[in-house]
C-alpha cells in the first residue's frame, strides 16, 4: 500500500496508530526499531567479543554463537511448547522461554570457546575453524529438528534461518530494548578496560584490571544479546564483523568512540539491507540475512588473506 510521505512523517511525528497510521506504525516503524536494535545488538557484540579474544575475526556469527542460539530457539518452540504452528506460520507464545533456550544453547557455544581459548591457546584463525565445527554441530541439531517438524514449522525454521525482521512486534522490540540498554550501558562503561586489554594481557593486568574476569563477563553478556535478537529474527550474519572493522578504519580503535560507531553502524547496515532487500524482488521479500550475507563474506576472505600477509 503506498501512502504520501507527507502522510507518513505526520503519522510518525503525531504518533497516529489509526487509519494509515497502524501500517506506518505497526508494519514499517516497528520493522525499522526491529531493524535498529538488532544491529546494534550484534555490532556491540562483534566488538567486544574481538577485544576480549584479541581476535579480529570473532563475532557471533563466526563463532557459531548464532546457529547455537538458533538451535535452542527451535527445540523451545518445537520440544518445550513456546510457540504454536496452528496457523500457517509459527509463532513464539512464550519469549522468555524461548530466549532462555537460545542463551543457554549459546552459552553451551561460548563455554566450548573459553575452554579451547584456555586450555589450546589457538591461533585466531584455529578459533574461527572451531567456531565452523561449533556451529556445524548445532547446524545438525538443527537439520534434526527439521526433518521432524511439521511442514509449517520446516517452512518457518528454514526462513528463521535466514535471519527475517518480518516477524518484528512492538513486544519483541520491548524486550530486545530491555537486554540491550544495560548491556550496553556495561560494555561503554568498561571502555577503558578494554582499551588496556587491547595493548596486551600483560599490560591490562599491570593496571590492575582482572583480564580472566573480564573475558567471562563480556563472552556471558554478549551471548545474552545475540540470543535474544536470534530468538526472535533468525540468524542476521557478519553484522558483529562488519560494523567493528568499518568503524575501525573510520576512527581506529579507541573504545571510547568505537563502541558508539560500531552501534550506529550496525543498525545502519540492517536498516539499509532491509530496505533492499525489499526492493529488489518486489512484491517479494529478501530476507535480511541473505543481504548482510554478501556483504559480510567478501569482509571475512579479505581479513583473513590481510592476516596471513602479515
Amino acid at each position: 500500500m503506498n501512502i504520501p510521505i507527507l502522510e507518513v512523517i505526520k503519522d510518525i511525528f503525531t504518533f497516529n496508530t489509526s487509519g494509515d497510521g497502524r501500517i506506518v506504525w505497526n508494519i514499517r516503524m516497528v520493522r525499522i526499531f526491529a531493524a535498529i536494535l538488532a544491529g546494534a545488538g550484534l555490532a556491540i557484540s562483534g566488538v567486544v567479543m574481538q577485544c576480549i579474544l584479541r581476535n579480529p575475526l570473532a563475532s557471533p556469527y563466526t563463532l557459531g554463537l548464532s546457529s547455537a542460539a538458533a538451535f535452542g530457539a527451535s527445540f523451545a518452540i518445537i520440544f518445550v511448547g513456546a510457540g504454536t504452528s496452528i496457523t500457517s506460520a509459527v509463532s513464539i507464545t512464550n519469549p522468555y522461554v524461548t530466549v532462555l533456550c537460545a542463551f543457554i544453547a549459546s552459552m553451551i557455544a561460548t563455554v566450548m570457546i573459553l575452554v579451547l581459548t584456555k586450555v589450546t591457546h589457538v591461533s585466531a584463525e584455529t578459533m574461527v575453524l572451531a567456531g565452523v565445527a561449533i556451529s556445524a554441530i548445532f547446524s545438525a541439531g538443527l537439520s534434526f529438528m527439521q526433518y521432524i517438524a511439521t511442514d509449517s514449522q520446516l517452512g518457518n525454521i528454514i526462513t528463521w534461518m535466514f535471519g527475517d525482521l518480518g516477524k518484528a512486534t512492538w513486544s519483541y522490540n520491548t524486550l530486545i530494548l530491555f537486554v540491550l540498554t544495560p548491556v550496553v550501558l556495561y560494555f561503554f562503561y568498561k571502555r577503558w578496560d578494554y582499551n588496556a586489554m587491547e595493548s596486551g594481557e600483560e599490560s591490562a593486568k599491570g593496571l590492575g584490571i582482572h583480564t580472566e574476569r573480564e573475558r567471562i563477563i563480556g563472552l556471558v553478556l554478549a551471548s545474552l544479546l545475540c540470543a535474544t535478537i536470534v530468538s526472535f529474527f533468525g540468524i542476521i550474519a557478519f553484522i558483529g564483523l562488519l560494523a567493528p572493522h568499518i568503524a575501525r578504519m573510520l576512527i581506529g580503535s579507541d573504545h571510547r568512540y568505537l563502541i558508539p560507531l560500531s552501534i550506529v553502524i550496525g543498525a545502519i547496515i540492517i536498516v539499509v539491507s532491509d530496505a533492499v532487500g525489499q526492493i529488489i524482488l518486489y512484491p517479494k521479500v529478501l530476507p535480511v540475512g541473505i543481504i548482510t550475507s554478501m556483504l559480510g563474506g567478501p569482509m571475512f576472505i579479505y581479513l583473513l588473506v590481510r592476516r596471513y600477509r602479515r
